[in-house]
């Protein structure tokens, strides 16, 4: 992909300072840009930067010279991780946190009077934003129900125990594990029934059980991509394990257990968490708000929260950072 600049977002500062050359008037005009802001995802390329915007794409452009500058300062061109066309477009290669900030790139070209041959030189600036970011980590809170004969019976620890050991089993291999379970007895009085009671049962499905980490070393770079998959696995099974008691309780029973599933009780949310050094935020980054993108100069994030926290002690003058 490409990402252009469009006519509109030019704001002219500048203009007309005269310089006298080879008997004729040679303007310099220079224009600015309002900056754009670009998405990467850590270690893939960039889409090509153009240093030019729309409108001037579709023009004749003559003598035109490019100059790219990125966040650190320096020249771009011949940079390693750097692949830079001779028309102007720029790709950043690799793309690391570290890489975050400012592009900026300066166009000089010449527009020639044709019945006098007067040359103004024109310079326009664009500039980019370029941001990293990672998809978030998802873990997913479950909820479910079962009934009970009563709230005080001895025998609904032992189920909660034995549950939590069945999730446990079947997600196991995924490297996944069922983290911060918890369960309630309540009495629920629904119409045209009597009072019963039931275990509201409630835990999430976490895809960084122990052994995780060897699973990802298998696998270039950073894993999140495989373990969103392993963990939305997870979660697929935990669902048809349900959707199956419903089933056995229909067909393979005579008389209920005193402890069953209640039929259509399954309910799912997926939450999201960002790795140390990203945040969420739909203001600033609107663009890409279910994204984590690497956390700006003067704040950090430390742990797998999805906020950048602001820095009041120091100055931080990188992006990702992960403390303070």
């Amino acid at each position: 992909g490409k990402v252009w600049l469009l006519a509109s977002q030019r704001l002219k500062y500048l203009y007309f300072v005269n310089l006298i050359q080879d008997k004729h008037v040679r303007s310099f005009t220079l224009f600015s840009c309002i900056a754009v802001n670009v998405y990467v995802k850590i270690f893939t390329n960039s889409p090509f930067l153009v240093c030019m915007d729309l409108a001037l794409s579709q023009e004749e452009v003559i003598d035109p010279n490019y100059l790219w500058i990125g966040p650190d300062g320096k020249n771009l061109e011949g940079q390693i991780y750097t692949n830079l066309t001779e028309t102007g477009k720029l790709m950043v290669m690799g793309f690391k946190e570290s890489m975050s900030g400012a592009y900026t790139c300066t166009l000089s070209h010449k527009i020639i009077e044709t019945d006098t041959q007067d040359e103004t030189e024109m310079l326009e600036a664009y500039k980019f934003m370029v941001y990293a970011y990672r998809e978030p980590d998802y873990t997913y809170k479950i909820s479910v129900r079962f009934t009970t004969k009563e709230c005080k019976l001895v025998a609904n620890d032992q189920f909660f125990e034995e549950l939590k050991k069945i999730l446990d089993n079947i997600i196991s291999d995924l490297a996944c594990h069922v983290i911060d379970p918890s369960y309630k007895c309540h009495s629920v009085k629904r119409p045209k029934h009597s009072l019963l009671h039931e275990l509201f049962v409630s835990f999430q499905v976490n895809p960084f059980a122990p052994g995780w980490q060897e699973v990802c070393n298998q696998l270039p770079h950073d894993c999140e991509d495989a373990t969103n998959m392993r963990v939305q696995e997870a979660r697929d099974r935990i669902e048809e394990f349900f959707n199956r008691q419903t089933y056995a309780l229909k067909h393979d029973f005579q008389t209920l257990p005193t402890i069953h599933y209640v039929d259509h009780s399954f309910e799912v949310t997926r939450i999201d968490s960002c790795r140390p050094g990203f945040g969420k935020n739909d203001i600033t980054h609107n663009d890409c708000a279910s994204c984590c993108v690497v956390c700006d100069p003067g704040t950090y994030s430390p742990n797998n929260e999805v906020t950048c926290r602001t820095c009041v002690r120091t100055q931080i003058k990188q992006y990702g950072a992960k403390s303070c």
